[in-house]
């Protein structure tokens, strides 16, 4: 997976997570598009570890990709339902208020 965490001081941590398959490619369904760019999700791998690691301090979550959404399922952040699916692939946002 791809990992970036973007700092904010009205936001706080952002942190924005996508399996590797997808860095730099365009996602659509017949409502939105999104584009999964470097410039948004980095370009540093990222372990499992690392990312639940991140996922914990996080002030909004960012995840898109089946790795990616599962992991935060795992640790009970968001449920599948909650997912956006664009195609077969799960999109997810958490924000913290």
């Amino acid at each position: 997976m791809f990992m970036k965490i973007h700092r904010s001081p009205e936001a706080g941590e952002i942190v924005a997570v996508c399996d590797c398959e997808l860095i730099n490619t365009t996602i659509t369904n017949d409502t939105m598009k999104i584009i999964i760019s470097e410039s948004f999700y980095g370009t540093r791998r990222a372990t499992e570890t690392e990312v639940q690691d991140a996922l914990k301090n996080a002030g909004s979550i960012n995840l898109i990709g089946e790795r990616a959404v599962s992991i935060a399922i795992g640790m009970g952040l968001l449920t599948r339902p909650t997912c956006i699916m664009i195609g077969n692939i799960p999109h997810a946002q958490v924000y913290q208020l």
